[in-house]
């Protein structure tokens, strides 16, 4: 399967502390990959990395093919889904008006761009996926917390992105909202089988379904890497919070408590 990020020997410093440290990595096609750790672990940090909003202090970070330090680092970016769920426009875009934003790489509608016809179709088409097709017209002060997520997402797949970075996309959801995004990253995933996907939580019930592998972060180490069936096991899992956990997955999904 092709690459699509590949880190090797990544040390990230800022004002001399040292957030990560020797960090290897490598997600390919059609690979999903969940990204944990505590608060202060670097998960954060390094998602930029993958993101192409940061350089790494020492090491390699490849992003689609290109080592940063050696390419457009804007221009890159245009290339990848990111998706935070605490960012949207200021203005009271629309459903559709946010995701047709994702071909201009803005936050806010650009003055005298008009999409065409085809762009418009593949807007609603991923807005039906996102299960939002009643809120197409809906404008972004209204919607939930939730709503807000899945356009977000609806709005990085626009450009037809190889990857695609989800910080948190659970934040701030009730349960029935947290089940509804899954859901809908979970058909996503088995609609677009070459995607790649890095999602990046503290919880393990956040996880969707088609999660493949996962690293887990501590103190900015990667303290294990892999299929999932491999890395969240209760002893790993519990070393990287600092505490005795069980794990249990029924039905593909996660549930975690004190061992």
């Amino acid at each position: 399967m092709t690459t699509v990020l590949r880190t090797e020997g990544v040390d990230f410093v800022r004002d001399g502390n040292h957030i990560l440290h020797d960090v290897t990595l490598t997600v390919r096609a059609g690979e999903h990959w969940a990204l944990l750790g505590p608060n202060g672990a670097g998960k954060s940090t390094l998602l930029k990395l993958l993101g192409a909003i940061a350089h790494p202090t020492r090491g390699v970070v490849e992003v689609l093919g290109h080592r940063l330090g050696r390419v457009d680092m804007r221009e890159l970016r245009s290339h990848v889904g990111h998706v935070d769920p605490r960012g949207g426009p200021r203005s009271p875009l629309t459903v559709r008006e946010v995701v047709l934003t994702g071909l201009t790489n803005t936050a806010e509608w650009v003055p005298r761009w008009s999409p065409t016809a085809e762009q418009v179709a593949e807007a609603d088409r991923l807005i039906d996926v996102l299960g939002l097709a009643d809120r197409r017209a809906a404008t972004w002060p209204v919607l939930s917390q939730g709503e807000r997520g899945r356009t977000l997402i609806a709005r990085a797949l626009m450009p037809r992105p190889r990857l695609v970075l989800l910080d948190e996309p659970a934040t701030g959801l009730d349960v029935g909202g947290r089940e509804r995004l899954l859901e809908r990253i979970d058909v996503l995933q088995r609609g677009h089988p070459e995607l790649a996907s890095v999602l990046v939580t503290h919880h393990l019930e956040e996880l969707p379904t088609g999660t493949t592998h996962a690293v887990l972060l501590r103190e900015g180490r990667v303290l294990a890497a892999g299929a999932v069936a491999d890395v969240l096991t209760g002893d790993l899992v519990g070393k990287c919070f600092d505490h005795p956990l069980r794990l249990d997955r029924v039905d593909g999904r996660w549930s975690v408590r004190a061992g």
